[in-house]
């Protein structure tokens, strides 16, 4: 009976406190998340005046790190990359950048694998205008065999950066560390110190990472995450921690975990802490949506805190779970298309392409009329170019010109290793996948005569179930055979998730030529 009563008193509490919370005047606005669609893990977020600026994880994807902005938090503009080129020491892993504004300077702490060792360190880049990308000043922490998820914060006039720090070599378990950065940001100039260690019989499994840290009244404050981040198993959760001094002693909340996963939004954690001009308190994270799953990857979301002002701690406005819908931030919403179309004949847009690190660039450029993809890279899966899926359900199209010796398809390429395309020679159709790094063709189909333009087409239903099917642009072709139906759950990989795009593959030299791409969504 005590404990049925107390666990009442603590919803009554929770319930009028978050009641109290006093709305803004005026219609409520909401949001629905999320707020940064697609595969954008780790997402750190600043706010510059009246703009806020977004980067996140980009894996194994390049160019590095998209970056994003905003008026409002809820409309987000892609800006450009961190890196465009990627910086000479790193071979991928692409993960966790933190964003820091100071003396009119942009900087970005990212972790990436080193070439030689293959260790995932942290580096630094900086920039005065973001919109012209970040010079590398290389590696800032090693720390014994893996460093990731750098966090940066002035406390006194001095710059601090945190981490995570495995310690392997040590014989110590996971930690946050902290340490002092000299004056420019770029060098580590003190000792590091223990912000908290992860108890393995804690909600935390051992783990702690993507720490956010900020100052409100007399304390610091953090939230944390903890268990399997990524992939089918994940159970990431969020856990609060405050302290009076950035070194500690740092008191872990005694209701953590704070944030956790539902069937709307799984897997929640990783991200940063921003404070609108009206002092709301948001934290832009990672979740998995519930249907679309691991086949979109993390995406962007919004939670907002606001403040029990007895117990000095923070709660998540909306319950414990990511909300999916929510009082917005600040005004009225713009609704962001995300459909993408481009005819190269008349169009100049950029297409925000992205391509796998673990193999050079793909050369590629839009001449005469078409995109045009040089076949240098005879791995399996091609010269592949790719965008980021939004949402799971979606069409793609690409028309490209028949080719005798070369394969052009579209295809989902989760890596090299494991793709599936449905492509197009100038004399037959082929439907292949690539799975555990053996290439088998499933179907080819004659084209009965010589098309120069061909359409490529791909339905999809909640990212994993896939209808190819192809035509002639201008004509009706009853012989051109039914559609194709598959599925490939075994697309998705452990940190990131399928792109769509285009590619190009064959035993002849020469260049794919497509006319025309398109990506609709429901």
């Amino acid at each position: 009976m005590k404990f049925l009563y107390k666990l009442i008193l603590i919803n009554l509490i929770f319930m009028s406190f978050a009641l109290a919370q006093k709305p803004l005047p005026g219609p409520e606005v909401t949001y629905r998340n999320p707020v940064i669609a697609g595969d954008f893990a780790d997402p750190s977020v600043i706010r510059v005046g009246d703009t806020y600026y977004a980067v996140g994880t980009s894996s194994e994807w390049g160019p590095a790190y998209p970056i994003y902005t905003s008026k409002n938090l809820i409309d987000w503009e892609y800006v450009g990359p961190v890196f465009d080129t990627l910086p000479e020491w790193t071979m991928g892993s692409f993960w966790a950048p933190e964003l820091y504004f100071r003396n009119g300077v942009y900087y970005c702490y990212y972790t990436a694998r080193r070439k030689y060792d293959k260790q995932s360190y942290i580096g630094v880049a900086t920039t005065t205008d973001l919109k012209k990308g970040f010079k590398d000043h290389a590696v800032i922490i090693e720390w014994t065999k893996e460093a990731i998820d750098a966090f940066v914060v002035e406390d006194k006039g001095k710059l601090y950066i945190t981490w995570k720090a495995y310690g392997l070599d040590k014989d110590r378990g996971i930690e946050i560390l902290g340490a002092e950065l000299s004056p420019d940001g770029l060098q580590v100039i003190g000792k590091e110190f223990t912000i908290i260690k992860a108890d393995p019989a804690g909600w935390e499994s051992g783990m702690a990472e993507g720490q956010a840290i900020f100052k409100r009244g007399n304390y610091w404050y953090m939230l944390y995450s903890g268990n399997a981040c990524c992939g089918a198993e994940c159970d990431y959760q969020v856990g609060f921690a405050r302290a009076e001094k950035l070194q500690g002693p740092w008191v872990k909340f005694e209701g953590n975990p704070v944030l956790f996963g539902d069937d709307t939004w799984k897997c929640p954690g990783h991200g940063t802490v921003v404070v609108t001009p009206e002092n709301r308190y948001f934290y832009l994270h990672h979740a998995y949506n519930g249907v679309d799953f691991t086949f979109a990857g993390r995406q962007g979301v919004l939670s907002e805190l606001v403040w029990n002002e007895t117990t000095k701690w923070p709660v998540f406005r909306y319950g414990r779970t990511t909300p999916a819908q929510a009082q917005s931030p600040a005004g009225p919403v713009a609704v962001i298309n995300p459909n993408f179309i481009v005819n190269y004949e008349r169009d100049t847009v950029t297409t925000p392409w992205t391509y796998d690190v673990s193999f050079p660039k793909p050369v590629f450029d839009v001449k005469n009329g078409a995109l045009q993809i040089e076949n240098t890279n005879q791995i399996y899966a091609g010269n592949f170019l790719g965008l980021t899926v939004k949402n799971g359900n979606y069409s793609f199209m690409a028309e490209v010109i028949g080719k005798k010796d070369l394969l052009q398809s579209i295809v989902i390429y989760g890596d090299a290793n494991n793709a599936i395309g449905y492509g197009a020679t100038e004399d037959h159709i082929e439907m292949w996948q690539v799975k555990d790094g053996i290439r088998e063709v499933l179907k080819r189909q004659d084209i009965p005569e010589k098309y120069n333009d061909i359409e490529l087409k791909l339905n999809t239903r909640f990212g994993r179930y896939y209808e190819f099917s192809w035509g002639v642009k201008g004509h009706k072709i009853d012989s051109l055979g039914s559609a194709i139906r598959m599925e490939a759950p075994w697309l998705p990989r452990w940190d990131r998730a399928p792109r769509v795009g285009v590619n190009v593959y064959g035993t002849g030299e020469g260049k794919a030529e497509i006319k025309a791409a398109q990506m609709t969504y429901d």
